[in-house]
């Protein structure tokens, strides 16, 4: 039992890794196919009930799925006094906030 669950967690994730890679290789060409295939991911991870990775979870708009590239879809600042990384996604506006540094990594 524990060994097909395993193996359907590897195949979404997979799965999860190519979507969001030909998200990220059509944004330029085609920006609503790439939404679409983030949504698809997504709906992948939900389906299957996994976590998407925390590096893969930072690449994407939580709010309008577009693939987030720094000044392209998304503008990222530094608030050192309090030790957060803001990305704002530039297609809807949405704030999203990150802690970094040493006890982060």
């Amino acid at each position: 039992m524990k060994s097909k669950k395993r193996l359907i967690e590897k195949i979404a994730l997979e799965r999860i890794n190519i979507l969001l890679r030909l998200a990220r290789e059509n944004l330029k060409i085609n920006p609503k196919r790439s939404a679409r295939y983030v949504l698809l991911a997504r709906k992948i991870a939900m389906r299957a009930n996994i976590h998407i990775p925390k590096e893969l979870k930072r690449m994407f708009c939580k709010n309008c799925n577009s693939i987030l590239i720094p000044s392209l879809t998304l503008r990222v600042r530094l608030k050192r006094g309090k030790k957060r990384l803001v990305y704002t996604c530039l297609k809807c506006g949405k704030i999203t906030r990150n802690p970094f540094g040493k006890r982060f990594k």
